[in-house]
């Protein structure tokens, strides 16, 4: 790899949004370091499928989040590997109903260690490599940071949090480093049971009547990433008018 390829590590990169946004910066010349949890065989598949395109262009990271020594390793295998780091994308996330009466702070701990433990001390560890090369963070928020969600509480007031380390980094890592997010509405159907909206919702509250797909989030990150070097501390609605209805 040539000292001048620029270098990302995205976590949950396996599949569903993170795929889409890995292969959105690979396609952009980026080398990727490409962190899964439990989706091995996805993760593996996709490194094999851009290092068809690209070779020694991808570095597969295994780690659960909420072990905090791993956020750090993280950070450190990237550096050791590709020898920099331009950009850190927090995407990886849990999402599940936690309804009042029957929340628990184990549903707490899961959805606020990877909502915004992990992003804020991942871009701790990040922060001098990406002052060094000028870099930028991007995370995955939510347009339910800004207003509650029916039973999910917990979730929404974690990635209000993250929403909030977003703006607070901005400034104190100005002016070497950036950091933006992107706030998706509906893009993918839920995997969980209890689902935020159906199809009925969509089309009654989403302007444009339709989903928004995981390239049109990856198109998003990649523009705040490089494609503006004058954005800092917004958080970018890509949600098809969704959060103009109350």
């Amino acid at each position: 790899m040539t000292p001048s390829v620029r270098v990302a590590l995205v976590t949950g990169a396996a599949k569903r949004i993170g795929a889409a946004i890995a292969r959105r910066l690979h396609a952009d010349g980026y080398a990727l370091a490409l962190h899964y949890r439990n989706s091995q065989r996805e993760a593996q598949a996709l490194a094999a499928e851009l290092e068809a395109t690209r070779a020694d262009s991808t570095l597969l990271l295994q780690a659960n989040l909420d072990e905090f020594d791993r956020l750090p390793e993280l950070v450190a295998k990237t550096v050791g590997h590709f020898g920099r780091l331009d950009a850190l994308v927090n995407n990886a996330s849990s999402y599940f109903a936690t309804p009042i009466g029957s929340a628990t702070p184990a549903q707490w701990d899961a959805l606020f260690n990877s909502n915004a433990r992990a992003p804020l001390f991942l871009s701790q560890a990040a922060a001098p490599h990406l002052r060094a090369s000028g870099g930028a963070i991007v995370s995955i928020a939510d347009i339910y940071a800004q207003r509650p969600l029916p039973q999910h509480t917990i979730y929404s007031m974690a990635k209000a949090s993250l929403a909030m380390m977003t703006q607070s980094l901005a400034r104190e890592l100005a002016p070497q480093v950036r950091v933006n997010a992107v706030a998706p509405g509906n893009i993918l159907w839920s995997e969980n049971p209890v689902k935020a909206e159906t199809e009925a919702l969509l089309r009654e509250r989403v302007p444009l009547q339709r989903q928004g797909t995981p390239e049109e989030i990856a198109d998003a990150v990649a523009w705040l990433l490089h494609g503006n070097a004058y954005v800092t501390g917004q958080i970018l609605a890509i949600d098809g008018g969704r959060s103009t209805f109350v």
